[in-house]
């Protein structure tokens, strides 16, 4: 009985095989790191690893110090893939995930910069000057030795070609900077690496992404010119050369207009004006203008970074107060013009006075006839006062009273009245 029950129970247990089966089949065995051997060639920023067979999914990404990840596109049968827009000197760590139709495979590769912390170069910078120039510079590390190298690696974008620094900048016998005047190698994003050596300590490396439009300086525009009329100046320049192949939309100019002898302290006015074929600008300033100087830089409209100024165009009049000179002298010249016009007018007048004298106005002999009595008589006795002291001809001082007493007789020749005058004026008297 006891037999039969044991075998009962065996028969009801599982299969020992079915306990080996996953109840997913997706899942996957994972291997040793070991396994896929990964590697990185920090030249060509390639991270490979070895092939398995039937692999089904693949995939490699890394992660920084600040928890940034970067994961490059990779199909299934790649055992490899390229990162291009990272820096590692802060240290980073790789991992590739593999599967394939029997198991799953996982690695991670920890990439540290190597040798002494603070011995790599520091504050490096570069700058692409006169369209076919560039100057890289750095300082040495905080910890560096005495004995400290440095050198300048550059790649381009896509990696395929490698520029080493053929113009070294020293200091004590340190490289502290890099010249180059062949661009020929870049593209529009490039890599630069700066390695060094010790005989008594490893030195750290220092890499960076830099983009050719963010480091260019353009030259200042040429051939500024200004030329003015009675109300404006138009000021003309000329697209300064790149290095970058940029239309005259890319462009953004800045005039600064000063005026001369002002007051210390004064603001220049500073013109914004963006880029077009003609590249000029009216300054309204009408004359008299004073002394004015206009200088102008240039400046890539996306980043704005300012090139140096051009050279200093002086335009207008060399006396700060030459506008209340003009005035003044405007006035002198008004007035002696309008003397000269008055003084001729009035001449004017003189002379059509002489050839046209006025015309005697008849009064009304009624109306005035006891006016005139009284005048001749008053006229009479003045000149009876007269002829007692003055020893002339009759007839010239009797002159004055005859157009008075012809005015004052009417219904009478002018000459019978003349000689009645005549006759009462000589008449003898009886003393």
């Amino acid at each position: 009985m006891l037999l039969l029950v044991t075998s009962l129970l065996l028969c009801e247990l599982p299969h020992p095989a079915f306990l080996l089966i996953p109840e997913k089949s997706d899942l996957r065995t994972v291997a040793p790191a070991s396994s896929l051997n990964v590697r990185f060639d920090s030249r060509t920023m390639n991270l490979s690893w070895d092939c398995q067979e039937n692999t089904t999914f693949s995939k490699c990404f890394l992660t920084d110090k600040k928890n940034r990840v970067v994961e490059p596109r990779l199909s299934n049968n790649e055992c490899s893939c390229t990162f291009r827009e990272i820096c590692l000197h802060e240290g980073v760590t790789f991992e590739v995930h593999v599967n394939t139709s029997q198991r799953g495979f996982q690695q991670k590769l920890l990439y540290p910069n190597s040798g002494r912390e603070g011995t790599a170069a520091q504050n490096f910078s570069c700058f692409i000057y006169n369209a076919d120039l560039m100057n890289c510079t750095w300082a040495r590390g905080p910890t560096a030795p005495r004995d400290v190298q440095y050198f300048l690696y550059i790649r381009n974008s896509k990696r395929r070609r490698e520029i080493r620094c053929p113009y070294y900048i020293q200091d004590s016998g340190t490289h502290v900077g890099c010249h180059l005047d062949n661009l020929s190698g870049l593209t529009s994003r490039n890599y630069f690496l700066v390695n060094g050596t010790s005989r008594e300590i490893g030195i750290q490396f220092f890499d960076s992404l830099l983009d050719t439009k963010k480091i260019e300086r353009f030259n200042p525009p040429s051939n500024v010119t200004v030329r003015c009329n009675t109300t404006h100046c138009l000021v003309r320049w000329k697209q300064p050369r790149t290095y970058q192949k940029l239309s005259y939309l890319d462009f953004q100019y800045q005039l600064d207009v000063h005026r001369k002898n002002t007051q210390p302290g004064t603001e220049n006015l500073l013109i914004n004006v963006s880029g077009d074929l003609e590249n000029r600008y009216n300054f309204p300033s009408s004359e008299p203008r004073a002394k004015h100087s206009v200088k102008i830089r240039a400046a890539d409209v996306r980043i704005l970074n300012w090139s140096s100024w051009s050279e200093a165009i002086e335009f207008g009049s060399d006396d700060g107060n030459l506008g209340s000179v003009y005035i003044y002298v405007l006035l002198i010249v008004g007035t002696l013009v309008c003397g000269i016009v008055l003084g001729f007018l009035f001449k004017r007048f003189l002379r059509i006075q002489r050839l046209f004298p006025p015309v005697p106005q008849i009064k009304d002999k009624l109306n005035d006839n006891h006016e005139v009595e009284d005048e001749v008589a008053l006229q009479r006795k003045t000149l009876c006062d007269e002829g007692k002291n003055l020893k002339i001809g009759r007839a010239r001082w009797l002159t004055p009273v005859i157009p008075a007493l012809w005015e004052a007789k009417t219904g009478r020749s002018r000459g019978q009245e003349i000689e009645t005058i005549l006759a009462d004026t000589v008449k003898p008297h009886l003393y």
